[in-house]
């Protein structure tokens, strides 16, 4: 008996497994889509009860969730959450309707590998620390380009903002990861095998999560681009969640210190080139140390086993017939 072994690239990995269906990742999406309806009413309920037994009651923090400022710290938690409940969302549909193991969410190892995270994230650290460097020279050298920074909070909102920004920042960044990069590139990777129409799709619904001009989003497009290509590339999501921790935490730990407006909507060009240098630079460094650490690309799948041709049993000879005398 033999088993038939295939490869499967990160971006078709819903189809290693064997129970898959080609309509089952519109079950997974429609599933997940009602799981986040709940959790957002549930929270929202949650919060108008525990808001309501304080003295000030509900009309402050309804009038704070009324303008999106991400500089006031009920709007940037509530924003935080509502993009982290993406993630149970996702988790509950996916193990409803597949792939399983979940884990192929996560990578071709069918789980977050925890080595290769934190190597990513000391390579998106290195290259940020870098790219602030430059952009503060870049806004010295072109101040008609550089915005106006906010006026820094006070120290009790300021310890809040830092807060959220280290401890659940990444979980925000993780989630959009894990709809886009993850669920979003296997669905459209089960229907259509080349690699660039997952990574390529997925790309307008998330540029149009983010309410910038044309120029910042045509930096939202390559930061996309990026992170579907080196998730293909890698083999898993570590080096996209790294890269868009660090970056998401870098801008609302700045935002917190009152050094960059986190309420910016426009772009400018010296930024988008910025912006596009820095995304080269981390996927040549993440993709030469993924090479050097033989990080797998693809997944070994025994679909199965097939049935060797056999022969009868080889019994006694058969008598000869006589043959008549002429």
């Amino acid at each position: 008996m033999e088993q038939i072994e295939e490869q499967f690239a990160f971006h078709r990995l819903a189809r290693s497994w064997q129970q898959h269906r080609w309509w089952k990742p519109l079950l997974t999406a429609l599933l997940g889509g009602v799981f986040y309806v709940v959790f957002i009413i549930m929270v929202l309920v949650t919060g108008i009860a525990l808001a309501s037994l304080t003295p000030a009651g509900v009309g402050p923090y309804f009038d704070a969730l009324s303008v999106l400022d991400l500089s006031n710290p009920v709007m940037f938690a509530f924003t935080l959450v509502s993009l982290i409940l993406m993630i149970p969302a996702l988790a509950l549909a996916a193990l409803i309707m597949g792939p399983r193991p979940i884990g192929l969410l996560s990578s071709v190892a069918g789980r977050i590998r925890w080595r290769w995270l934190a190597v990513c994230a000391g390579v998106s650290v290195a290259v940020f620390l870098v790219n602030l460097a430059v952009s503060f020279g870049v806004g010295a050298l072109f101040p008609a380009e550089a915005e106006p920074a906010p006026i820094p909070p006070e120290t009790s909102t300021l310890l809040i903002l830092l807060a959220l920004s280290v401890l659940a920042v990444p979980f925000q960044a993780a989630a959009e990861e894990y709809v886009f990069r993850g669920f979003l590139m296997q669905a459209i990777g089960s229907w259509l095998r080349h690699p660039a129409f997952a990574i390529l799709l997925p790309v307008p619904l998330f540029v149009l999560g983010h309410g910038y001009d044309p120029l910042g989003q045509a930096d939202v497009a390559i930061f996309a681009i990026f992170a579907g290509w080196i998730t293909w590339r890698t083999g898993g999501l570590e080096a996209a969640i790294a890269v868009h921790a660090v970056n998401n935490m870098t801008i609302f730990v700045l935002g917190a210190f009152g050094l960059v407006d986190v309420n910016s909507t426009e772009g400018s060009l010296s930024g988008l080139v910025l912006s596009a240098a820095t995304m080269a630079v981390t996927a040549v460094v993440i993709v030469r140390l993924a090479d050097r650490r033989g990080v797998a690309r693809t997944r070994t799948v025994a679909l199965r086993p097939v049935l060797e041709p056999t022969t009868p049993f080889p019994g006694p000879p058969l008598p000869s017939r006589p043959t008549p005398d002429h």
